[in-house]
């Protein structure tokens, strides 16, 4: 964006950017001013299904708080759960699948693996709801292994298939998924062609260009995936575009992608399925940057908020990066931060199983009727419940006091359907409540960090959310680690990592070939293919193409082996010598991953990558220590709150956490309260805060 382009009507200069993050149950919204250096943050209720509604809402609030005007937003920039949600809910389009002639069943076959190996009654594993058989046309057309036309598309053929998709099946969008398109995609772009001139508002999505890499059931799998939330996020775009026209904001929106760089709103349409994980992917970017100003590089981010809780790990400064994940059960080929979501979060609902006992989620009561104690008519017993009965969180000040809880009715509910069915006590029942979800949840940190060969006891945990610093002391217990930091504002801190995000831009494509007879040119050829559409989508973005950092990688794997890693390539001046240098870094790696490696073994590069970054002004936030001497000048109340050290409410001294003095330690048990969270200084652990207005928790035995 030119600095003309910055400047609104009136003269009034564009110095404020805005990050909105939209949870299941809260939308988190932050507001920096880089003028004064200051940073808003406000939180609103979503408002599932019309999202855009809560989206606005939070908006206008975090734009009164700041005390700014819409015409002064420099960027907008939102983390989003629609595509997730979509396809979790199935509630995306109805698409129509076009393939080869004779591979219409590879979406029903997928690749014949049983998660329960003895159920013989198990639901299928692969993403049948996408289209069913009736849906999947066979295209008469053949491109070869090497790219060579084995059979010409049949144009006719095409008409006829799309015609009936449309007129008899009434399919909303359209996926093109061609054998070895990967290597030829002429006959994918000719059907796109053909689909143009019969209907041209119809969504298209070709595996050629959304994913142009071997194995057809995986490639199919993303390029269905997109056709079916393109429409769901076209239109949701649209809506939220038309709503900050009639602001007047005189700006574009910018989006979270899966991988953890934003991009512009109309150039995220052409690969809508990139923002399946933009909302958690946000959550990890801003837990790195609060260890980057704390100068630790390892760490471990949990978000937990109302409806699920993702975490993720940030070694060496870098989160984890996977080229393959998952939604449900089902591949997802896309590159994307490793976050692992389940769902655990306050609204969580505690229930009791046929064989009588407790369980907490997955179903949760969202913000609508949300949990019992917020009194708008949910009657069903929650974690926040649960948090409520056993003292931890203040009735008059949750959400900085704009929601007022009801004790009385989250007893009513824990003692109705949970401690009266099990003979317990309702603070007993409330405890247990906390045991299962935090177990839950260690589990969850333990497969991001054990399951992928890091010792937890060497990472920091960073809670993020509203929930997170509730439970954080609990979970760093589960796992031996010894260190947690709770951020200014872990409540809103995935609406702030939309604020430290870069642009960036990501393309990948097939490129089998051994390291010992690789060609050097036609590597280098398929490297400038590569970056020339990352750098139009940099130029979609308007970004200047001299402030690009661009870093090139290869996929490998010794011959014979079904998954790949990732291994940067120093430079594209290629020679044997850049090669020998590629190989000995596919060795460490394997090494790092697997525990072993073999330097005798032939490898195979099978896919290239190219990732093009643009830095963006981040916030310089500043914290001013309060002057205050002791931490009695931050103590606001005492109150009785249960611990399960003592089977008992204790009395318990509540600090507010903008009164805390620095390197004054509190020993727990002990709360600390703000307006966007609740942190809870267990037994046994300590807290101080530093000059960054971080709160450090130590254990201490």
């Amino acid at each position: 964006m030119t600095q003309d382009e910055q400047q609104p009507a009136g003269g009034t200069a564009r110095t404020v950017s805005v990050g909105i993050d939209i949870g299941g149950t809260f939308s988190d919204v932050v507001a920096y001013d880089f003028a004064s250096q200051q940073l808003f943050s406000t939180k609103v209720p979503s408002t599932p299904p019309r999202l855009f509604e809560g989206f606005m809402r939070g908006l206008e609030k975090v734009l009164e708080t700041a005390g700014a005007q819409p015409g002064q937003i420099d960027r907008l920039i939102h983390g989003t759960t629609i595509a997730t949600n979509a396809v979790l809910e199935r509630k995306g389009a109805r698409i129509g699948i076009l393939a080869t002639d004779g591979f219409e069943d590879v979406l029903v076959i997928g690749r014949q693996r049983r998660s329960e190996m003895y159920n013989l009654f198990i639901d299928p594993e692969t993403p049948i709801f996408l289209a069913p058989r009736r849906r999947i046309k066979g295209i008469p057309e053949r491109i070869g292994p090497e790219g060579e036309v084995i059979r010409p598309l049949d144009d006719d053929a095409v008409r006829s298939a799309v015609r009936e998709l449309v007129e008899r099946h009434q399919v909303e969008a359209i996926a093109v998924c061609y054998l070895f398109s990967f290597r030829n995609d002429d006959h994918e772009r000719r059907t796109l062609e053909i689909i143009r001139e019969l209907y041209p508002e119809m969504p298209v999505s070709l595996s050629s260009v959304l994913d142009p890499k071997f194995r057809e059931y995986e490639r199919l799998c993303v390029t269905a995936f997109d056709a079916y939330v393109r429409p769901v996020i076209a239109n949701y775009v649209a809506e939220l575009q038309a709503r900050l026209h009639q602001l007047d904001t005189g700006i574009g929106l910018e989006i979270m992608q899966s991988r953890g760089g934003i991009t512009g709103a109309d150039t995220v349409l052409e690969k809508t399925v990139a923002t399946i994980l933009s909302g958690p992917a946000a959550g990890v970017i801003g837990g790195r940057y609060v260890g980057e100003r704390a100068g630790i590089n390892d760490l471990i981010t949990i978000d937990i908020g109302g409806t699920s809780s993702d975490a993720a790990l940030v070694r060496h400064g870098k989160p984890l990066i996977g080229s393959e994940g998952t939604i449900g059960n089902y591949p997802l080929r896309q590159p994307m931060i490793d976050v692992n979501t389940i769902g655990a979060g306050g609204g969580s609902i505690a229930w009791i199983d046929a064989g009588g006992g407790l369980r907490v989620g997955p179903q949760s009561a969202g913000s609508n009727p949300g949990p019992a104690c917020y009194d708008w008519g949910g009657t069903e017993p929650t974690v926040t419940d649960a948090s409520a009965v056993l003292g931890y969180l203040n009735p008059d000040y949750f959400a900085g006091g704009e929601l007022r809880l009801s004790p009385d009715l989250a007893r009513e509910a824990i003692e109705r359907q949970v401690a009266g069915p099990l003979g317990l006590s309702v603070p007993a029942a409330a405890a247990g409540i906390h045991r299962i979800i935090n177990a839950r949840m260690a589990d969850q940190l333990r497969l991001v960090s054990v399951r992928r060969g890091h010792d937890p006891r060497r990472f920091t945990l960073v809670p993020l959310g509203g929930a997170g610093p509730v439970h954080a002391g609990r979970l760093a217990e589960e796992l031996g680690i010894a260190s947690v930091i709770i951020p200014p504002s872990p409540g809103v801190l995935s609406a702030f990592g939309l604020l430290v995000a870069d642009i960036e831009h990501e393309h990948s494509m097939t490129f089998a070939q051994p390291t010992d007879t690789v060609n050097l040119d036609a590597m280098g050829e398929a490297f400038d293919r590569l970056d020339e559409v990352c750098r139009e989508k940099m130029r979609q973005d308007r970004v200047p193409l001299d402030q690009i950092n661009v870093r090139h990688s290869c996929e490998m794997h010794y011959v014979g082996q079904s998954y790949e890693l990732e291994v940067p390539l120093a430079s594209l001046e290629l020679s044997d010598a850049t090669i020998a240098q590629l190989l000995e870094g596919f060795h460490q790696v394997h090494e790092e991953v697997y525990g072993h490696c073999n330097r005798n073994n032939q490898v195979e590069i099978v896919n290239l990558r190219s990732v093009h970054t643009h830095a963006l002004a981040r916030p310089q936030l500043t914290h001013e220590p309060n002057g205050r001497v002791t931490v009695e000048d931050a103590l606001v109340a005492r109150r009785p709150v249960y611990f399960d050290e003592f089977s008992d409410y204790v009395e318990t001294p509540i600090y507010r956490r903008e009164r805390l003095p620095v390197d004054q330690p509190i020993n727990g048990p002990a709360i600390i309260e703000q307006a966007d969270t609740t942190t809870i200084v267990y037994p046994a652990w300590q807290a101080l805060a530093d000059t960054l207005g971080n709160v450090h928790l130590t254990r201490l035995a």
